[in-house]
């Protein structure tokens, strides 16, 4: 995590490449709202065309972008290597947390998600520009995908540690389904909604409260879904700050819903 404060701070220097991740699920206006205000010097990134693959029932609403068009991508936001990264979004992380964890994925070490977001920035004092930047001088980084761990949909199930599914708690227990064909949640999930990582301010709880949630949910190898894998990269997020490496199951409920073969549990019970 980076706060207002520490960006503030590190804004002037030049290497530091400012993403905005402003998505939300039936909101497609996210570059509407990166024209109307945004941090200086930050390059809108699309996360349905940049940050993910077509979708498919196959593979999900939001599969994993292909490595050559991502590291595309990358050099046209102009990160060159070494380039230190902030990303940010409106809604407390849950779209930048995705960014997060594909760079980090792809190799990229020196990742970081502004707490609290654009709201935190603004309530900080933080400056607003309006209109498109200047296009960023291409850069050069080259990645390396595979840095964090990934599990398919035949791996998750099987697992033999804490599963979390980290969609609201209706969708879990499987009382409404706003878009996939099936609701409820994989047999043996934990339910642990992404929005209880964060306080009433939109930033990240302290280590010691996530540290006592977690604990709370079971223990073993960890690996987290959600409804297409966006905001399961949010829980990954807060584990981390813990300490705790936890896998992307990136397909998520969208991939496994449309498959006949899977079972589907409904309830609270795991």
């Amino acid at each position: 995590m980076i706060s207002p404060d520490e960006l503030r701070e590190t804004l002037t220097d030049k290497g530091i490449r400012l993403l905005d991740v402003r998505w939300a699920l039936g909101d497609p206006d996210g570059p509407q709202h990166y024209l109307d205000g945004h941090i200086p010097g930050a390059v809108f990134v699309d996360l349905e065309t940049e940050l993910a693959a077509p979708p498919s029932p196959a593979r999900g609403r939001h599969p994993l972008p292909e490595p050559t068009q991502l590291e595309k991508c990358a050099r046209s936001w102009g990160i060159r290597t070494g380039d230190p990264v902030v990303v940010y979004d409106a809604t407390g992380g849950m779209a930048a947390a995705r960014a997060w964890w594909l760079l980090r994925w792809a190799g990229i070490a020196d990742v970081r998600i502004l707490d609290g977001g654009l709201p935190g920035w603004t309530a900080a004092g933080g400056e607003l520009v309006s209109g498109a930047e200047p296009d960023p001088e291409p850069g050069d980084v080259e990645l390396n995908p595979g840095q964090l761990p990934v599990v398919d949909a035949n791996a998750v199930a099987k697992w033999r540690g804490l599963l979390l599914d980290a969609r609201a708690g209706e969708r879990y227990r499987g009382e409404v389904e706003p878009i996939d064909p099936q609701a409820g949640h994989i047999p043996g999930a934990v339910s642990a909604p992404t929005t209880e990582n964060l306080d009433a301010f939109g930033r990240f709880r302290a280590a010691a409260e996530l540290r006592e949630r977690f604990a709370g949910l079971g223990s073993g190898p960890v690996a987290v879904y959600c409804g297409s894998g966006v905001t399961a990269a949010h829980q990954v997020a807060a584990l981390a700050v813990i300490g705790v490496e936890a896998a992307l199951y990136p397909g998520s409920w969208s991939q496994w819903s449309n498959d006949p073969k899977r079972p589907v549990a409904t309830g609270a019970d795991r």
